[in-house]
């Protein structure tokens, strides 16, 4: 088990830790302020998880692949993006994701887009890399949120499990 999936006390109970990161050309050039991120780490928080990092980068493919590399490494945990799940061309967050996931996990992607009707309009993916959770949600606050919670409930059984737990 790796430090960033350690057991905190005797009851087995696991500290889970989280990262965030926001894909938006509008936040990098301060024209627009970055409040999903921020809610986001609340909701993280309230269930539990440590948020260790939140970072911002520029739309588009590489951009998004080269921070999900770097954040995926050495790291145990739930990585939520916000933004460029969408249909705009410089929406490719999705495509950047699928260069850094080893295995699809589309029943979460299909979860977080049943909770609103627009979730139909959303082209997020989710998947696993090494021994994290990559979770793309849109870049709405209120969007964002309700994809989170979604599936905030079944994320630490997946990480137990991905990180080499039997529990069945």
């Amino acid at each position: 088990m790796s430090a960033e999936t350690k057991n905190t006390d005797s009851t087995n109970e696991v500290q889970l830790f989280a990262k965030v990161l926001t894909a938006s050309d509008g936040v990098i050039a301060g024209t627009r302020e970055d409040l999903s991120s921020v809610a986001l780490v609340e909701t993280l928080k309230a269930s539990g998880f440590e948020v260790t990092q939140q970072r911002v980068v520029s739309d588009g493919v590489e951009s998004v692949a080269s921070a999900l590399r770097e954040m995926t490494e050495n790291f145990a945990g739930l990585i939520v993006t916000t933004g460029g799940t969408g249909f705009t061309k410089r929406d490719l967050t999705p495509e950047g994701t699928r260069k850094v996931i080893e295995r699809e996990a589309p029943g979460l992607a299909e979860a977080m887009r049943l909770v609103n009707p627009l979730g139909r309009l959303s082209r997020g993916v989710a998947g696993i890399k090494g021994d994290s959770i990559i979770l793309n949600t849109p870049g709405s606050t209120k969007g964002c949120v309700e994809c989170l919670n979604a599936v905030i409930d079944v994320v630490p059984h997946a990480l137990r499990l991905l990180n080499g737990e039997r529990l069945h």
